[in-house]
């Protein structure tokens, strides 16, 4: 899927998905300023996007409503909005062919219509009930003159762990938190508002971001339910990020923030074909997210297209005081990420393929097969990578530090919500989770917290030691030492492997995933579609030094223009195999 002109009888850039019923949105009624469809649904705030009995709340995600059967993809309505880029949804607004307002209503009826039904993808946990209200202001200062940059104007949607301070909460998908707004915006969402997007809602997540337990199905939340993925219902949308994922490439908002600590942006991007950036931390502010571990969090884009996450990326980088991280970046963010987005990317590049992230599953072994030839074809030298031991080894001590941190970081963000936060501490998290069980322990327990909460401060030893240790073995011996042996300018595995079929009682099943390298280094991966096998998406991961998303994002849109990958989904049931 190529960039379509931003000029010509409208937008070029989606790949229809193929199952397209006739749409009751006109013309008239989409450009109209109106309340009647999109005001009728957040009228009551919050509450008034809830997921409907039945789909969400704690159910575990069975058999969507009565739909097609195997193979056969959901009839959905025709939508304008499906695949368009953010650049033509720009455009379309600087022309007068479309309003803030009316892309903004657009996106809040899909998602009434293939996520709170039909399909269900449970995407979605909440919308903002004051997005239509934002995105009218937005389009006054268009009419003004006033254009704040390429995201004005544009719905992002947020994952559930991102602070907002306004009319949505902020939960990490758990009752623990139901109701929580914190006291100020996350640097995420503020960098966000000042770029002009418009916060069109939250997005269903692993519950904690996926630090509760080791049996647990990606994309479940107490709050959200079981979110499923597009292109197959009853297959996996991966996390943590899977409302994110699914909710972009359903096309039901422009671009999504997922957040990663090991995977959780790359694997959801992987399962929902999209392109996703984990930036190096410290690029992007981590604060007032809840988190996981300071040594590794990050925030980053998801969205369909490489020029597109590259755009929404240059909004969120910069200094924030709140996240001392970001102090390391602030000389090194850019503004604009586009200026490298090169066709010819490719050409000169010295690429490595890390062999032991690149078996495990035959048809992801063609698919990468198929991608290096057309690296080397677009004038890319490409070498093997032998297993490197110290990726073998750093595993162990980035779990535990991701124990300690936990425990210290999150009982940080809870003392930040102040004296009326609903939960003060993960203990008290533990109690409220087993208090209130049917709803929050009905599938897998919570043993990762449990390991969390019976640890030391940071200042033990035993941590000291896990942090020195992961970050040797994931930078000094690992990505730096190959990239130096090696004279490389990106390092590419898999991002993963097609997504299984989700099951609550026995949890996710992986085949392969590379994102730890770059994951407990900390340094930056981009994920790019690489192709498809038995209608499910697979990526390519492209990774290297820190800071080097310039040239990260050259070789990615080289390899995403040459490939055309991309296709929207489809909303299979289940597959007919």
């Amino acid at each position: 899927m190529g960039e379509s002109s931003s000029t010509g009888p409208g937008p070029t850039s989606r790949i229809p998905s193929g199952n397209e019923k006739p749409s009751l949105l006109t013309r008239r009624g989409f450009l109209g300023t109106g309340a009647a469809a999109g005001g009728a649904l957040v009228l009551g705030g919050v509450e008034a996007c809830a997921v409907p009995d039945g789909s969400g709340g704690g159910d575990g995600g069975g058999a969507p409503g009565e739909g097609p059967g195997p193979g056969q993809p959901w009839p959905v309505s025709t939508f304008e909005l499906e695949e368009v880029s953010i650049t033509d949804l720009h455009a379309g607004m600087v022309s007068g062919r479309w309003t803030s307002r009316g892309i903004t209503e657009a996106y809040l009826n899909r998602i009434e219509e293939i996520d709170r039904q039909g399909p269900t993808l449970r995407s979605v946990i909440e919308t903002n009930p004051e997005a239509l209200e934002i995105a009218e202001a937005l389009d006054q200062e268009m009419v003004e003159g006033r254009v704040r940059g390429p995201l004005h104007g544009i719905p992002i949607i947020l994952k559930d762990n991102v602070a907002t301070h306004d009319r949505m909460t902020t939960t990490a998908g758990s009752y623990a938190l139901e109701g929580s707004i914190p006291p100020e915006d996350s640097g995420v969402a503020r960098k966000l508002r000042e770029a002009g997007a418009v916060l069109l809602g939250k997005a269903n997540l692993s519950e904690w971001a996926n630090f509760r337990s080791s049996r647990s199905s990606s994309g479940w939340s107490g709050r959200g339910g079981q979110c499923r993925n597009p292109y197959v219902l009853d297959r996996n949308p991966c996390g943590s990020s899977s409302g994110s994922g699914a909710s972009a490439s359903a096309s039901l908002c422009a671009a999504a923030i997922g957040t990663e600590t090991n995977g959780s942006i790359v694997c959801p991007s992987n399962a929902n074909g999209l392109v996703g950036i984990k930036p190096t931390v410290g690029l992007v502010s981590r604060s007032r997210i809840i988190p996981i571990s300071h040594t590794q969090d990050t925030a980053g884009p998801m969205a369909r297209t490489v020029r597109d996450a590259a755009l929404v990326l240059g909004a969120l980088t910069g200094l924030d005081a709140a996240d001392p991280a970001t102090a390391a970046g602030a000389d090194r963010a850019e503004a604009d990420y586009t200026q490298y987005l090169d066709p010819n990317g490719l050409d000169g590049a010295r690429i490595g393929v890390a062999t032991q992230y690149s078996e495990g599953h035959e048809a992801v072994e063609a698919l990468l097969a198929d991608a290096l030839e057309v690296m080397k074809g677009a004038g890319a030298t490409v070498v093997e990578i032998p297993e490197v031991d110290a990726w073998r080894r750093m595993g162990g001590p980035s779990g535990r530090l991701m124990r300690y941190e936990f425990k210290a970081d999150l009982n940080a963000y809870l003392a930040g919500l102040g004296p009326d936060a609903p939960v003060k501490s993960l203990e008290e998290i533990i109690a409220f989770n087993e208090a209130n069980a049917d709803r929050e322990l009905p599938y897998f327990q919570q043993e990762i917290m449990h390991q969390a909460q019976a640890l030391g401060p940071l200042s033990d030893p035993d941590y000291q030691e896990a942090l020195a240790e992961a970050m040797r073995l994931s930078r000094e011996e690992g990505i730096d030492a190959v990239m130096g042996e090696h004279g490389l300018d990106a390092i590419v595995a898999p991002t993963g492997s097609p997504a299984w079929t989700t099951d609550l009682i026995n949890g996710d099943r992986y085949h392969m995933g590379s994102s730890s390298p770059a994951a407990i280094s900390g340094y930056p991966n981009i994920t790019v579609p690489m192709g498809f096998f038995h209608e499910l998406p697979v990526n390519i991961s492209i990774w290297g030094r820190p800071w080097s998303e310039p040239e990260l994002l050259r070789i990615a849109f080289s390899f995403e223009q040459l490939t055309q990958h991309r296709r929207a989904p489809k909303f299979i049931p289940s597959l007919d195999l």
